[in-house]
């Protein structure tokens, strides 16, 4: 079966507000499969500077050859691009302030992870249950699933994941011990907690994002970015950043404000822009996705 296409998420509206200028300097913080910096790559052109951020060294290396062919394609009006094999959260180490023009950041899990079994990081194909987006290092999944009590577990699917039958969740997990794939730990789930009327997602969601979360830190590598954003922008420049679920955007939201209060970004975003019809049709992922912008003052 062939592999769905990558397609990047918001990509036009992403550029619009990211306004994106010939011989400018901007940070792709969340490479993924390079759909997103391709983009930037055309409209910066040879005199400026793209800087991309990514932990997984599988999707770095894929980007890495899209980059390549896209340089070919453009002769001499490619961008300088460095490629950075960290997490984002790193940007402040690595980037010298007031420098960027534009910041990135797409918070979704890239379709390579999705869609790559042995990844661990989805029930649609039975795999190892690891869920790191750096796989030279971490815990695993299924350390997390194995060594935690039932009531680490109950609360981190509650919080991360959002799941009100978490504790029951948590309990059958504790009592099926050990649990090594994806496979089993979707069915003890779906079997305790089986979908309700009118549920569009599997039983399992839930629970797999509170895994992922956990294992990736995701929200404490937000923090970092939101942090540090300000500082590496130079005046009148632009962070765009693109959340998948709720704890995420919250995120992005309170800090914008917070900022805003504190005169370090005019918020651009009155409300999360989010994918229209059409991009929602081609692109289910899209559909969860919301954006939302500032500018530096």
């Amino acid at each position: 079966m062939e592999r769905p296409q990558h397609i990047p998420v918001l990509l036009e509206e992403s550029l619009d507000y990211l306004n994106v200028r010939p011989g400018g300097v901007v940070c792709d913080a969340t490479l993924g499969l390079g759909g997103h910096s391709a983009a930037i790559a055309r409209k910066l052109g040879g005199a400026g500077k793209l800087i991309c951020f990514d932990r997984d060294p599988e999707a770095m290396a894929k980007a890495q050859a899209r980059l390549a062919a896209l340089a070919e394609e453009l002769q001499g009006e490619m961008p300088e691009v460095r490629y950075v094999p960290k997490a984002f959260s790193e940007a402040a180490s690595e980037i010298e302030p007031g420098s960027l023009d534009g910041l990135l950041g797409d918070f979704g899990v890239s379709s390579l992870q999705l869609d790559e079994a042995h990844r661990g990081f989805s029930f649609r194909a039975d795999g190892p249950l690891d869920m790191r987006m750096d796989t030279r290092s971490g815990e695993t999944a299924e350390q997390v699933v194995n060594q935690e009590n039932e009531e680490v577990l109950a609360d981190l699917i509650y919080e991360f994941g959002e799941e009100r039958r978490s504790r029951r969740i948590a309990r059958a997990i504790v009592r099926a011990r050990p649990i090594t794939t994806t496979a089993e730990l979707a069915g003890i789930i779906s079997a305790v907690a089986p979908s309700m009327k009118g549920d569009k997602i599997h039983p399992a969601t839930r629970t797999f994002q509170a895994l992922r979360i956990r294992v990736n830190d995701e929200l404490g590598e937000i923090r970092s970015l939101l942090r540090s954003a300000g500082s590496l922008l130079k005046p009148g420049g632009r962070v765009v950043l693109i959340s998948f679920h709720s704890l995420e955007d919250r995120l992005v939201k309170d800090a914008f404000r917070d900022q805003a209060k504190a005169g370090i970004f005019d918020v651009l975003t009155k409300k999360p822009v989010v994918a229209k019809e059409q991009e929602s049709l081609r692109n289910p992922r899209s559909r969860s996705a919301k954006m939302r912008a500032a500018q530096r003052q």
